[in-house]
């Protein structure tokens, strides 16, 4: 049995334990797809990915992503923590400070900014479309929001990637003290065929300007601490609604404190409304992994 080298990381963290851990295996390539799986499962990690070398020429890497019991076409920290690890163990080089990542999502380019412990990477999001706003009140997720104050944007059904129920909160100290009815959260997400809610707020306090919180009960996650594609999809709206407002051009974001994470994300959003969301990620573990490939 062969061996590969393997990272354990904390995404969207300026220090460890603050951000979304992953787990990535360099050099996959000879692993099936059920060892990927069952190897997934095992790490019981939120996510688990798979560099591997590009079919397409124009790629640095291609990669996998599985949840431990699915794969995903894309998602944002497994994205950053990858191309983290291919820049670390030198499994991909960035050309003009750009790396392509080949996924089941397409071709996403991330970009390099700084190096060593500074190094910040973006990833950009796959391009959003607002499937619909607003919310019937008799419905499952109209009952659960009227629990909560909401704030001046609508709440909306978005899709990109993956897909997301969206909802703005009146503000911070709203969403932070929020307790959400779970249970029917995973109804909603698995009645649209999303992956669950995500809420977000304006803040004034200082270091962020939203505050966000994402309930993937979709996949089985009760909260999760960092949240690349959501964070995506909320810029891609917030940008699309309020194209002359002040977070149109980006924010950064502040997740995870009410679960004992303090992740930090950056977005970005071009003129022509492309996202990119970024971070910085921590290395906490490096060695070696030995797992049936052909499971």
């Amino acid at each position: 049995m062969s061996s590969n080298r393997y990272f354990q990381l904390d995404v969207f963290a300026q220090r460890p334990g603050g951000g979304n851990p992953l787990g990535v295996v360099v050099g996959a390539d000879h692993w099936s797809e059920s060892a990927m799986q069952s190897f997934a499962a095992w790490t019981n990690i939120v996510e688990t990915t798979f560099l591997l070398r590009p079919d397409s020429i124009e790629a640095s890497y291609r990669l996998r992503i599985f949840t431990p019991s699915r794969e995903l076409a894309f998602a944002g920290h497994p994205s950053i923590g990858s191309a983290h690890v291919a820049l670390l163990s030198g499994f991909a080089s960035p050309r003009d400070g750009v790396l392509i990542q080949e996924c089941q999502a397409g071709l996403l380019p991330v970009r390099v900014e700084g190096d060593a412990e500074h190094r910040r990477l973006y990833i950009q999001a796959p391009k959003a479309t607002v499937l619909k706003t607003g919310v019937d009140e008799k419905s499952l997720l109209g009952t659960t929001l009227k629990k909560v104050r909401l704030g001046k944007l609508p709440p909306a059904f978005v899709e990109g990637g993956r897909r997301w129920w969206l909802a703005e909160l009146a503000n911070e100290a709203t969403l932070r003290a929020w307790h959400p009815d779970h249970a029917a959260i995973r109804k909603i997400a698995l009645d649209s065929d999303s992956l669950g809610l995500c809420v977000f707020a304006r803040s004034d306090e200082p270091g962020h300007e939203i505050v966000l919180r994402a309930f993937p009960a979709g996949v089985g996650i009760v909260e999760d601490p960092a949240s690349g594609a959501a964070n995506g999809l909320v810029a891609a709206y917030i940008a699309e609604a309020e194209p002359d407002g002040p977070l149109a051009r980006g924010y950064t974001v502040s997740q995870g404190r009410e679960i004992g994470h303090d992740a930090k994300l950056v977005l970005r959003i071009d003129e022509d409304a492309t996202v990119w969301v970024g971070g910085q990620t921590q290395t906490v573990i490096s060695g070696d992994v030995r797992w049936p490939h052909e499971n």
